[in-house]
């Protein structure tokens, strides 16, 4: 196991910004597989792999692949993850890993059963700036969380063919930027939270375009989830404290936090690389499989899938 071999199935944007980006010693990118096989060829071309598939079962029927990355479309997840584990194989898939909470179940216990590793493709879960942050958390410098504020806003061509607003294929702002919003505030928050309140206003296709949502837990921790397709907000996450607060700009692949105490003094804490942000979920993912590392983040991620259910039975949206 010293050098784990990948394959792609998908590859759409997400699986270009993967490939370009991979960079890794202890495993490789040898496969990719598509619908079609010219379209998987040109996508090996241009990557350097050596192996292209023209069916998702080609790749998976590959037993020198151990690791499969999904990056299909969200409604299509749960079918390649299931897929993926029954042939014996390891899975990172990118967010949101599953559509509702229950198809995420039934994924973990499979990769359960199969002594396999599951994980999603968050970043906030995998970018070094978060695992500092809760060091400094922990050390109680800031006192006792307070509040957190998580917006997200991406203006997006109202095309109700392409995939942000297509029913047919998950569309909607919470199963893509929402992901990232709910999960910044659930990284904080030290315990899970119930959602109190939440308003929609749905896209002409039905599926939700803006949204706000307040989170509670049982340690009188509010956030505030705010998301838009049709209006940019700045991704600039406030997490206030008893003693200050600390800014988090750009926080979906952050490198960089800034802290404001109460007494006017200010620090800037630096970890990791924001270029280097799918690196890092590849490396931790690897660590899991070896054994190194915990699969602490399938934790949260299921945390989260349970938050987006609620949100969408406040709004009585079912996808």
């Amino acid at each position: 196991m010293t050098n784990l071999q990948w394959g792609i199935i998908g590859l759409g944007e997400i699986a270009h910004d993967f490939a370009a980006t991979f960079n890794q010693t202890s495993s490789s990118l040898t496969a990719c597989a598509s619908r079609t096989l010219a379209k998987a060829e040109k996508f090996a071309k241009q990557y350097d792999l050596p192996k292209a598939y023209g069916s998702y079962e080609e790749l998976l029927a590959d037993e020198a692949i151990s690791i499969i990355y999904i990056a299909v479309p969200n409604r299509q997840h749960h079918q390649h993850i299931i897929k993926a584990l029954n042939a014996g194989k390891h899975v990172l898939c990118e967010k949101a890993i599953t559509m509702n909470l229950a198809e995420l179940q039934e994924a973990i216990e499979l990769a359960e059963e199969k002594h396999l590793i599951l994980a999603e493709a968050m970043t906030i879960f995998n970018m070094p700036l978060y695992q500092e942050l809760h060091s400094l958390i922990d050390s109680g410098r800031l006192g006792k969380l307070k509040m957190i504020l998580a917006p997200f806003g991406s203006y997006k061509d109202p095309d109700p063919t392409n995939r942000f607003f297509n029913p047919e294929l998950a569309g909607g702002a919470l199963l893509d930027i929402g992901t990232y919003a709910v999960s910044f505030a659930r990284w904080f928050l030290t315990e899970q939270p119930e959602v109190v309140a939440s308003t929609m206003i749905p896209f002409s296709t039905g599926v939700d375009e803006q949204s706000v949502t307040i989170l509670q837990n049982a340690n009188n921790e509010l956030a505030t989830v705010s998301l838009s397709f049709q209006a940019k907000m700045p991704k600039k996450g406030i997490v206030a404290f008893e003693n200050g607060y600390l800014t988090i700009n750009d926080y979906p692949r952050a490198d960089v936090a800034e802290l404001f105490f109460n007494d006017g003094t200010k620090e800037v804490i630096e970890s990791g690389f924001t270029a280097n942000a799918m690196n890092y979920e590849i490396e931790n993912m690897v660590q899991m499989i070896k054994g190194e590392r915990p699969n602490h983040s399938l934790f949260f991620t299921k945390e989260v899938i349970a938050l987006l259910d609620q949100m969408q039975q406040k709004w009585q949206l079912q996808k």
